[in-house]
């Protein structure tokens, strides 16, 4: 021994030399302490004895070697030649002894050797005995190296084979105290390894000024160098003489680097080398059967002092996570793997605690992370919001701020500055987290990313205090609409991009936009009135240029375009929010609506305003219909753009309501621009009436045969000659100026007009002699037939309400009116209708037109380019047209029938009557219908019993009298007057007398109709009406018989279908049942003759 003790000092000199300089010993002490080791060694080799005292405790995880499955086990204990035995625990896997034996050891290479038996006592094991001299079956054994113990120790051994054929498994807990004669004072040498290790540990870093000197190791055993060379062999040969247990170094330098844990390099050889700890204790349990815990508190170390140790690391690294921006800067590549490997530490520790300590519920590493990283946020949070402006001019190397803006901060309400840059910065540290901590913090994927978290939790700081500064703005708004806008777009781009997708937000609605609701609604307002501005000025720019087109292929001007520019960019804008909150989407969409109604309808009211101006110039007028028209397009468009279908309700229904008012726009435009060319349209209208009236030709035409049928179409094309060269002038150029919308309708309105004109023009015309704008009366001189075609000539072409006014007019002139101006102008009007030739058109004349309204038709039609055939064939005034034409080509018994069925209401006399319009009188009239059941004759019996009441006055002697007609088809040789007796100046005259008509069975009752007249008889003249009553049989058909009181009225009243068939029939004079009826229904009452005084 002496020898290799020199051999290895000479090699190996440094080692000495590193000794020395770790415990400051100099070379003549040092030279004593190996002068008294030598001397040392060679006195043990002779002199050297100890004491060993050893309990065995239990053990745990024996193998079972009964039939039974269990055993029977007992311990030897053999030191040197001495062996002492346990007591027997039966059946028992995991037996406590508890018995301690001692011992005498005077050789220090002697060993401790623990063997573990099955006790048997049946015959195979005394057969067993006999051959091997073991009765007993082997459980396992451990061998101890007595030089290799000091001090007391409390040690779980794994039982070992003694052959490879043994099964074996578990693991026996002893406790052994050695005392060596001579070493009495001298330190365990676990106590002595641990102050060589740490001297060791503490002198390398002072020597790198504080660092830790990391050695380069690799492989499977690398966690068990702890220095380089040669201190590594010093601390090797100390654990291989002294029985120092590698997890005891290991341990023992865990302990040295957590006195060193902020130094680069540290945590990730702290975490391998407590992972390699956890793996001692806890991964051997699956084959020792001993709990880790176990296993732990018999660690040499030292139970309480490791578990202290690792608490005031994890404290330590929770205290250096929660400023992790700090501590580990992500601008250091070498520390963010540092971090990587704190969180690894930390991992591990949770590891220990829970299968090592087997703590319950320890504290979970990721929660440690989440909640230190957390912290770490917020306070990086408010370092940014307390430090805004210089961190941001620090950052992006900006000019130096206005004092007063760094000293208002996020409360100055004159500037939003503040919060651009807080964002700024904020995006900085997002995007910093994003990039360099989350991809080293990511050893819990599913619980913690860095870079999520960072936009979750300064959002949701920067959220509130962004909320409360706006609430304040609002009170006083004293920046601009315009910056509150670009704030908002800013707060926007930071959520969309770092926050939308980032629990808890992801699929949540987000609450900025309230924020910035009603700074958004100011903006609106705001830009209305420049909306306006604007379309005001581009309106006025068109009407300079006399709205020209936009372009070679557009049919509108510029203003349009102009003006939906504007709108545009205002929607652009909206839409460039993005905004995710519905209900706010819905109130801008409402709003934005509103002013699209606002300008829009401006803008058409200053087309209505000056359309008529401009309709002379007929490429203008239409570019301004043109206009509107695209104003529906471009506002159908931006309806699609706002939503479509899917935009609220309210907001679409605005836009609907104004599409609606633009359609009304549009079409009151075209019905003043096809108005404007009523005049043009008439005259060529009137040359067609004179071209009709030219066409000759009398009887009945058939259609059927083509020579007539030819006949018929040359003339209708003749007639239609001066129409159709305006139609197709006018109508051409109206297609090339026009959009196809507004080309359909103008076709509409010029339809309307031509069918109307041809009706009111040529089918039945008016009178033209101005005569006939005075009042008529009948009276004895005039031919009354005459007078009533002329009167009725005239009252057709008014209202209806002007054509009773004019008959009362008639009825009821003035008293003090010389009769003989009356009689003088009707004269006048009487001579001139003698020379006029009244008669109704042709068939062949009638056919003609009817054959030139199908090429009209034709002709708007377009083959399908102009207005539809539906359209066409229902329009009203086709039908009215058609059906005035018809009317010419029916018989007096048709066209009368006809009047009865339509002309339902001829005296109305309500509760309150109008002025003039109050009864003269009534008359009592019982009338009863009888039918023969074999021929069906229909007979009507009036009994006409009394009139009361009947106001009028004359100055000669008054004698009325009732007289009844019956009117309706096939009456021309049946009696159709009866008349009763006169009374004398009796003015409530009883009559009771009875009539009989006789209807005959060619129609129904309900074509016919009792006219009552009651009238003053006068001897020599023409009797004078009084008033006249109308009793339609229609309605007493159901009941049979009537008795009724009939008020009287001046005269009767007509619609226009009553006035189109009076008309008519007025024309036919060689027609006595025409003739009667047109007087009957004409006549009105006569001016009552009072004497003037």
């Amino acid at each position: 021994m002496k020898d290799r003790m020199k051999i290895r000092e000479h090699n190996k000199p440094e080692i000495f030399d590193l000794i020395m300089n770790v415990f400051s010993v100099d070379k003549k002490s040092h030279g004593g302490h190996m002068k008294a080791v030598k001397q040392s060694v060679l006195d043990g080799t002779s002199k050297w004895s100890a004491k060993l005292a050893i309990t065995v405790i239990c053990a745990q995880g024996l193998i079972g070697k009964d039939k039974t499955g269990t055993s029977d086990p007992y311990v030897t204990v053999q030191v040197g030649k001495t062996k002492k035995r346990t007591k027997t625990v039966p059946q028992d896997l995991n037996p406590v002894w508890n018995e301690k034996f001692y011992f005498e050891c005077h050789n220090s290479s002697d060993r401790i050797k623990v063997r573990v038996w099955d006790e048997d006592d049946d015959l195979k094991a005394k057969l067993r005995s006999k051959f091997t001299r073991e009765s007993d079956d082997f459980l396992g054994q451990t061998i101890i190296e007595v030089r290799t113990l000091s001090g007391e120790m409390d040690v779980w051994y794994n039982l070992e084979k003694r052959t490879d054929k043994s099964a074996v498994s578990g693991a026996i807990r002893m406790h052994i105290s050695v005392e060596i004669k001579g070493e009495e004072k001298v330190a365990p040498y676990h106590v002595q390894y641990t102050c060589l290790h740490e001297n060791l540990f503490h002198y390398l870093c002072e020597q790198a000024t504080g660092q830790v000197k990391l050695p380069d190791a690799k492989g499977d055993e690398a966690w068990k160098v702890y220095f380089e060379e040669p201190s590594q062999d010093i601390v090797d040969e100390f654990a291989m003489r002294y029985g120092i247990e590698s997890i005891y170094q290991a341990m023992t330098h865990f302990s040295c680097l957590s006195t060193k844990y902020m130094c680069p390099g540290v945590p990730a050889v702290m975490s391998t080398l407590l992972a390699n700890i956890n793996a001692f204790y806890a991964h051997t349990t699956a084959t020792t059967a001993v709990s880790a815990s176990d296993r732990f508190a018999a660690s040499n170390f030292g139970k309480e002092k490791f578990v202290k140790l690792l608490d005031q690391l994890h404290n330590s690294l929770r205290i250096d996570l929660s400023v992790y921006r700090n501590t580990f800067p992500a601008s250091d590549a070498a520390r963010l793997q540092d971090l990587k490997s704190t969180v690894d530490l930390l991992t591990s520790i949770t590891f220990f605690r829970m299968k090592v300590q087997e703590l319950s519920s320890p504290p979970r590493a990721s929660t440690v992370v989440k909640d230190c990283v957390k912290a770490c946020m917020k306070s990086t949070y408010q370092f940014l919001f307390d430090n805004c402006y210089e961190l941001y001019q620090r950052e992006f190397q900006t000019d130096h701020e206005n004092p007063q803006d760094i000293a208002e901060g996020p409360n100055s309400t004159k500037s939003l500055e503040f919060w651009h840059k807080l964002i700024a910065l904020v995006v900085s540290v997002i995007e910093e987290d994003r990039t360099s901590y989350t991809s080293v913090l990511n050893q819990f994927p599913q619980e913690l990313n860095v870079g999520q978290m960072s936009a979750s939790m300064q959002w949701s700081l920067f959220s509130q205090d962004m909320k409360y500064a706006l609430e304040e703005h609002e009170k006083e708004r004293l920046c601009k609409s315009s910056e509150y806008m670009n704030l908002h777009f800013k707060v926007k781009w930071l959520y969309n991009k770092y926050v939308t997708e980032v629990p808890p937000y992801k699929g949540e609605v987000p609450e900025y936009p309230l924020w910035f609701e009603s700074f958004v609604m100011q903006w609106l307002n705001e830009n209305d009135d420049v909306s306006m501005e604007y379309l005001h000025g581009a309106y006025e720019r068109d009407k300079k240029d006399v709205f020209q087109k936009a372009s070679e292929h557009a049919l509108f001007s510029c203003s349009v375009t102009d003006v939906f520019t504007q709108l545009s960019q205002c929607f652009d804008v909206i839409k460039k929010l993005e905004c995710p909150h519905p209900e706010v989407v819905k109130r801008y969409m409402k709003r934005f609506s509103k002013t699209i109604q606002k300008v829009l309808l401006a803008y058409a009211e200053l087309v209505r305003r000056d359309f008529e101006r401009y309709t002379p110039k007929h490429n203008v007028a239409c570019i301004m219909m043109n206009n509107i028209q695209q104003l529906r397009v471009q506002l159908e468009k931006m309806f699609e753009a706002m939503g479509g279908d899917k935009l609220d309700t309210e907001a679409a229904g605005v836009l609907t309501q104004l599409q609606q008012k633009l359609n009304s726009v549009l079409d009151d435009l075209s019905s003043i621009f096809a108005t404007s060319l009523n005049v043009q349209i008439k005259q060529s209208i009137q040359e067609l009436g004179s071209l009709l009236g030219k066409v000759s030709g009398s009887g009945q035409v058939s259609l059927s045969q083509p020579s007539q049928r030819n006949t018929i179409q040359q003339e209708s094309d003749a007639i239609l000659r001066p129409l159709m060269d305006f139609l197709d002038g006018s109508l051409t150029m109206f297609a090339q100026v026009c959009e196809k919308t507004v080309l359909k309708r103008l076709l509409k309105e010029l339809w309307r007009i031509v069918m109307h004109t041809l009706e009111k023009t040529v089918v039945l015309p008016p009178l033209t002699d101005p005569r006939q704008m005075f009042p008529i009366p009948s009276n004895a001189q005039a031919k009354i037939e005459d007078v009533s075609r002329v009167l009725l000539n005239h009252v057709s072409q008014m209202p209806g309400k002007m054509s009773t006014s004019l008959l009362q007019q008639v009825s009821t002139g003035p008293a003090s009116q010389p009769f003989a101006d009356i009689s003088r102008k009707l004269a006048d009007i009487s001579k001139d209708m003698e020379g006029k030739n009244l008669t109704n058109m042709s068939p062949k004349q009638c056919a003609v037109l009817d054959m030139a309204l199908d090429t009209i038709k034709q002709y708007f039609h377009a083959g399908g380019n102009g207005l539809k055939k539906t359209f066409l064939d229902k329009s009203p005034e086709l039908q009215s047209l058609r059906y005035a034409l018809s009317l010419y080509t029916q018989t007096t018994d048709s066209l009368i029938k006809t009047f009865v069925q339509t002309q339902t209401s001829q005296v109305s006399l309500n509760d309150k009557p109008a002025p003039g319009e109050d009864a003269v009188g009534e008359a009592s009239i019982q009338v009863d219908l009888f039918t023969h059941p074999g021929t069906g004759e229909h007979k009507v019996t009036v009994k006409v019993v009394a009139a009361n009441n009947i106001k009028w006055q004359t100055n000669s002697m008054f004698r009325p009298f009732i007289e009844v007609n019956l009117i309706g088809p096939h009456l021309s040789n049946r009696k159709r007057k009866q008349s009763t007796k006169s009374k004398s100046n009796n003015w409530s005259p009883k009559f009771n007398e009875s009539f009989q008509f006789i209807l005959g069975n060619e129609a129904e009752p309900d074509c016919y109709e009792l006219h009552i007249c009651a009238k003053d008889y006068c001897f020599a003249r023409e009797d004078r009406l009084i008033g006249v009553a109308v009793l339609q049989l229609r309605d007493i058909v159901e009941k049979g018989s009537c008795a009724c009181w009939l008020p009287l009225a001046k005269c009767i009243h007509l619609d226009e279908t009553g006035w189109t068939v009076l008309r008519i029939l007025s024309q036919r004079s060689n027609d006595e049942v025409a003739k009667e009826f047109v007087k009957l229904k004409s006549e009105c009452r006569h001016p009552e003759e009072v004497e003037q005084r």
